[in-house]
């Protein structure tokens, strides 16, 4: 159930952020947290091949971002964009595809595959999967409601920041590699009702069992209607130009992760904030600062021993060679 709270509470602190590399950080949690949800089902295969989906098209959506945000003076406010789809053709269809994928569109997105294995996964558990596959429908829901919220307002509608620059082939390039294997990388497995291809399973079926296989078509039909209505949803309250939403305390809530930002700040950011203050001498280096100060005095020591004198120096080599004979002779 952990895994659960993971994607929905993550679901909905993007669903609250106007940050659009919060929005995509928050989704990256909600993501792992379906990661999560198939190791607790048995479906590891199921959460491996989330894994690798997951990297194609949220590398897409970092690096689509970072591609709008680098022509609006880096701002990244979704509700000072506006109109980028016809200023920013490359970086529209790029983060729409990884929205696409993220979303789990049918039938044409890695994600929908990689996804739908996890939920048939949760589906054959029995009783207990069965309510974390509810919880699953939920966040895919959730998950078409925020990403393409932030497709509709940062890309659609009036321009409200001015763009600048163009990309070079540097850019355009991953861009197009990342969104072909958002589309096709699902491929690789394929559930019963699609060709039951399972390249990755016999892969890993030397170190991870099988994930159970599902002829039923109804959770992979009712998980499906849930990221389309999702998406719907995200058109119907989104698609026009809309204001920066109100800061109710609910809203505060989950843009503040329910709580867990400010717990994270507690328990962990300002402790460490205290400690960097605290040694802000650094003891550590108080040890090395130790070894270069017997260095320079060993050094200060020998360096008399260069004085340019000629009987001191043949009387140095005269004890030395006395010296070395002595210990010869005595072992």
């Amino acid at each position: 159930m952990r895994s659960t709270n993971t994607f929905v509470l993550a679901g909905f602190s993007a669903l609250a952020q106007n940050d659009i590399k919060r929005i995509l950080a928050y989704s990256t949690m909600s993501q792992i947290g379906y990661m999560f949800l198939a190791l607790g089902v048995g479906a590891w295969s199921a959460a491996l091949f989330h894994l690798v989906t997951h990297a194609f098209f949220k590398a897409l959506l970092f690096m689509s971002a970072g591609a709008v945000t680098m022509r609006l003076h880096h701002e990244q406010d979704i509700f000072k964009m506006g109109g980028l789809a016809r200023r920013l053709p490359v970086a529209f269809w790029s983060f729409l595809i990884g929205s696409a994928a993220l979303a789990a569109l049918p039938l044409v997105t890695a994600g929908f595959y990689s996804k739908e294995a996890i939920l048939s996964g949760a589906w054959a558990d029995g009783t207990n999967g069965r309510v974390l596959w509810i919880a699953g429908v939920v966040g895919a829901f959730t998950t078409g409601l925020y990403i393409f919220r932030a497709v509709f307002i940062a890309f659609f509608g009036e321009e409200h920041t001015h763009v600048s620059g163009r990309y070079g082939w540097r850019v355009i390039l991953p861009l197009t590699v990342l969104s072909v294997l958002s589309l096709v990388g699902g491929l690789i497995e394929l559930p019963p009702a699609f060709g039951h291809v399972t390249l990755l399973s016999n892969l890993l079926a030397p170190v991870l069992p099988a994930t159970r296989d599902v002829t039923d078509i109804r959770p992979l039909l009712f998980a499906s209607l849930a990221a389309l209505l999702g998406i719907a949803l995200a058109a119907v309250l989104y698609w026009r130009p809309s204001r920066a939403p109100a800061e109710t305390p609910l809203w505060r809530f989950w843009h503040a992760a329910a709580g867990f930002d400010r717990l994270y700040d507690r328990l962990l950011v300002r402790p460490v904030l205290w400690a960097a203050r605290v040694n802000a001498d650094d003891v550590i280096d108080s040890i090395y600062d130790g070894i270069v100060w017997v260095t320079r005095l060993f050094h200060q020591e020998v360096r008399r021993s260069q004085n340019g004198r000629v009987r001191w120096y043949t009387a140095s080599l005269a004890i030395g060679s006395i010296s070395l004979i002595a210990i010869a002779v005595l072992r």
